[in-house]
């Protein structure tokens, strides 16, 4: 699977089932990052033998439709779009000066359809991060060492599926490393395709429950989330019992 059709492929997982209704007609995502893929090219410096310098810092220019339709996925499109930029600056051995960023603005002297990047490089800058996980087009901040999700109205995150239980699992993350543990539920949960009681998740890990994808991510913030507390019996299941979850 090519670099562009890998990027389609969790761009659609990412928002389920908004991505054809969105993407229907005008920009398509996949020529957007066409784009960015072209601009790192473009602007590849090589500054020594063994490094080869491109920008950290893209901006994607479109006409005023195209910008609303693609601001409406929400920062999953974002985070796939950086995610390509990584893959490609890696595989075609290029070096950033700083954690890349990615923004979509609209500029009213473009036509629809029209995609324009701008770039630079900005100086290394502390980052931190973030835990969340997208269902359905939503972003979920994971602010709590534990976030149950299930159909019931006192889960944490509760989804409109008849297929998954009141609480129907949960996720613990510590800060650094993260698990799902299935809560008893009647129809089991799959973690990218197998199905399992209590697992490490992983990046970009997919949880399915019923008929709903949940997508862990680890995001890059401005500040410092508060890293949650764990209680001494999680802490234990989660590391001492299992091992590094990363």
């Amino acid at each position: 699977m090519g670099l562009l059709d890998s990027f389609e492929k969790g761009l659609e997982r990412a928002v389920n089932g908004a991505f054809a209704k969105t993407f229907r007609s005008g920009v398509q995502p996949v020529e957007i990052a066409s784009a960015l893929r072209s601009e790192l090219d473009k602007k590849a410096a090589v500054v020594s033998r063994d490094r080869i310098l491109v920008p950290n810092m893209l901006t994607v220019r479109l006409a005023d439709a195209d910008a609303e339709r693609m601001n409406a996925v929400g920062p999953a499109l974002l985070d796939e779009l950086r995610g390509l930029v990584e893959k490609h600056a890696q595989a075609q051995g290029y070096s950033f000066s700083a954690p890349v960023s990615v923004s979509i603005t609209a500029d009213s002297g473009l036509s629809t359809g029209v995609v324009r990047v701008d770039s630079s490089s900005a100086a290394g800058a502390q980052v931190s991060w973030q835990a969340v996980v997208d269902i359905d087009g939503t972003r979920h901040p994971l602010v709590a060492s534990r976030t149950v999700i299930g159909r019931g109205s006192d889960a944490d995150i509760t989804i409109p599926d008849a297929g998954t239980s009141r609480k129907h699992v949960e996720i613990l993350w510590d800060g650094q490393r993260a698990m799902v543990r299935d809560l008893g539920s009647t129809n089991g949960t799959q973690l990218d395709g197998t199905r399992v009681s209590e697992a490490p998740l992983p990046t970009d890990g997919v949880v399915r429950i019923g008929r709903t994808d949940i997508v862990f991510r680890v995001v890059p913030q401005a500040q410092a989330p508060a890293r949650p507390r764990l209680s001494a019996s999680d802490a234990t299941r989660m590391f001492d019992t299992r091992g590094d979850a990363r």
